[in-house]
């Protein structure tokens, strides 16, 4: 690949950069007017311009990233995850103009990536599926049909898209309409779709997903677990792998199907198939999320794969170059999801100026960011900051290491959920790996909204002035480039002088 394109901005736009650049390949952001300034901007070697604030004119315009794409001479696209990531005519409007799309086929991608389709691709291979709805409602009142049909509670899903965007919880009759026009709302807004169906919801189940890789050869394999069972409104907060709850029998038979539905539908590239645990051990397919995942770095240190490399290879053509056998996890790794939310308020989003950041560090210690001091954080989107991932030999090694971790970190300026983790990560049923989808709800709800320590607060204001007074030439968060004195001047240019 020549250049690369990335359609999307925040952290992720960051991790796919630097990949690109890991590989020697020049890359291209695009930006709203919200993110003219943002550090994915500042970390491509080129940027274009594609629209005002809102990600339905910016970052879901199909037309404007194609243009973009034109415009710099890319001749890929990768479109990290939420936004157009998995919107199978994005991907046939890539494929229609000659670009590589980074990511799996528009055909897979209408199969698996629009999860009524995909429930109905998975009954067919005889996958255990979640009892619900087979098809895209023509009616709320099909909606209504159904979920007197299964029994209540159950849940309102946006058919597009992910992240829990959109999911409602239903327990009575009376709830459905309402929530069925939230999702709708939701899903519009985020995904550009607003397609909603009804499933059965598993109490207290695990969140269980398995990451695969295939290539453009018929190669297939899965790269083991994540556990992502403790969300907050259906948001996963914080990921580890392994997961306490599954065994070596489990974890070959759920990664079989894993690498099933992969090839069921010619899945090529990285993606994700989630699935339900119960409490009895029976699994359930949930989704194929048919993207780079928020929560890949987990795997990363546990199998030693750059996943995005990967990525990148498979749009190549390359084949893959492991085997099932080659892979195995080591250790145990544990990510929590930073974000511009204030807990003592509502989990409200938090806009503003960052005044000052303190980032963790040391041994097993990766911080994926997507901010930088003095960066205004926005309200359009997702109130994602960055995520802080460790690794270490053993499940109580990283969580005492992460916890280690969130109580050297530090952002000023505005309200994180960085306190909030740590007491997730400090709880005794934390500890004792009792962590079911109602984690939150069972542990959290009646928690007391401390503020950072004094310690950590002197520190990172330390760091801050010190920023301030620190050589024009050092590195601003993360920016491999070092400024020239050039950069000190401002506006300038080196032109002719006329008569």
């Amino acid at each position: 690949m020549k250049k690369i394109l990335i359609a999307n901005r925040g952290e992720i736009a960051v991790r796919v950069a630097r990949a690109c650049r890991d590989m020697g390949i020049p890359v291209a952001a695009v930006y709203s007017d919200a993110d003219r300034v943002s550090l994915h901007v500042l970390e491509a070697d080129e940027a274009v311009r594609i629209g005002p604030a809102p990600a339905l004119e910016s970052y879901l315009d199909i037309e404007a990233v194609i243009a973009a794409a034109r415009k710099v001479g890319a001749d890929a696209i990768h479109p990290g995850y939420g936004f157009l990531a998995e919107n199978w005519q994005f991907a046939k409007r890539c494929e229609d103009e000659g670009l590589k799309f980074i990511g799996p086929s528009s055909k897979a991608l209408h199969l698996v990536g629009d999860k009524i389709r995909s429930r109905e691709t998975m009954l067919a291979e005889d996958v255990p599926i979640i009892p619900g709805m087979l098809g895209a409602p023509d009616s709320d009142d099909e909606c209504l049909e159904k979920a007197n049909e299964i029994g209540y509670p159950v849940l309102v899903k946006a058919s597009a898209g992910g992240g829990g965007k959109g999911m409602q919880v239903v327990r009575s009759e009376g709830d459905l309409m309402n929530a069925i026009e939230t999702s709708r709302r939701v899903a519009k807004s985020a995904f550009g779709d607003d397609t909603v169906y009804v499933e059965k919801l598993i109490e207290r189940p695990r969140h269980i997903e398995f990451q695969i890789l295939a290539d453009e050869h018929g190669n297939v394999v899965h790269l083991f677990e994540r556990e992502c069972s403790i969300q907050r409104r259906h948001q996963k907060i914080v990921e580890e792998s392994p997961s306490t709850a599954v065994d070596s029998d489990l974890r070959a038979r759920m990664g079989e199907t894993a690498v099933k539905v992969a090839r069921a539908v010619g899945y090529a590239n990285a993606g994700t198939v989630e699935f339900l645990l119960d409490e009895d051990g029976s699994f359930y397919f949930l989704e194929v999320n048919a993207r780079i995942q928020v929560e890949h770095p987990v795997t990363e240190f546990v199998t030693g794969i750059d996943l995005v490399r990967e990525q990148i290879l498979i749009a190549s053509g390359e084949k893959l170059d492991i085997t099932q056998d080659d892979l195995m996890q080591r250790g145990h790794a544990i990510e929590c999801r930073i974000y511009a939310e204030d807990p003592a308020n509502g989990f409200l989003p938090s806009s503003g100026k960052i005044l000052s950041l303190l980032e963790p560090a040391g041994p097993g210690v990766r911080h994926d960011c997507g901010i930088y001091e003095g960066w205004e954080v926005p309200v359009h989107y997702d109130p994602i900051l960055s995520k802080l991932i460790v690794h270490a030999a053993d499940r109580e090694a990283a969580r005492l290491r992460m916890l280690r971790a969130l109580s050297e970190f530090a952002i000023l300026g505005i309200a994180t959920t960085i306190d909030y983790l740590r007491e997730i990560i400090a709880s005794d049923a934390f500890a004792a790996g009792e962590t079911q989808t109602d984690f939150i709800e069972k542990h959290m709800a009646n928690r007391h909204a401390d503020g950072p320590d004094d310690d950590v607060v002197h520190a990172a204001l330390i760091a801050g002035a010190l920023s301030l007074s620190a050589e024009v030439g050092r590195r601003v968060a993360g920016r491999r480039r070092e400024l020239s004195p050039w950069d000190t001047l401002g506006g300038w240019s080196i032109g002719r002088e006329t008569s």
